[in-house]
């Protein structure tokens, strides 16, 4: 995985976890949306997949969310006193839009049960990091990196 040079290799540790709580509001607002219409239950899945999708290509710097931190709270927090790497959290945000991508599949297939399945993972993940600091893609993430590393094919 490759980054732009005006991609930090760290960022704010407040950042992700302010991004972590609108991603929990948002996806309250699915499953509560999910008990009236599957079909706007499956509109606001589907934003959030856009949202996660830009995460995880992008980086937490240009994350919509993130880009919300940086112009309105990051100013007034002072300089960060912790800071975490961004493979990690771009990881995380796969992951969030593999169970948003699955969560869309469900409500769209008519499967309402499996769209608010998928759209609790997700939030369980979201609130995990936003109230307690702990983002499960992050500690998932270094096993991945060793199995990729693992399965590379040698170079010469």
């Amino acid at each position: 995985m490759t980054t732009s040079s005006d991609t930090p290799q760290r960022v704010d540790v407040r950042g992700p976890r302010f991004v972590a709580w609108i991603t929990t509001g948002v996806l309250v607002l699915v499953l509560v949306t999910a008990a009236f219409s599957t079909v706007a239950a499956a509109i606001l899945i589907g934003l959030q997949a856009v949202v996660f999708a830009i995460g995880a290509s992008a980086g937490p710097v240009k994350h919509p969310y993130g880009r919300i931190y940086a112009a309105l709270l990051a100013p007034r927090n002072g300089p960060p006193t912790e800071t975490e790497p961004v493979p990690p959290l771009r990881f995380a945000q796969l992951l969030g839009f593999a169970f948003a991508g699955l969560s869309l599949l469900g409500f769209t297939l008519g499967s309402p049960i499996v769209g608010a399945v998928f759209a609790g993972f997700a939030l369980f993940a979201a609130f995990l990091n936003a109230a307690f600091g702990i983002c499960l893609g992050c500690q998932i993430y270094p096993l991945v990196a060793r199995f990729r590393r693992s399965t590379a094919p040698a170079s010469n």
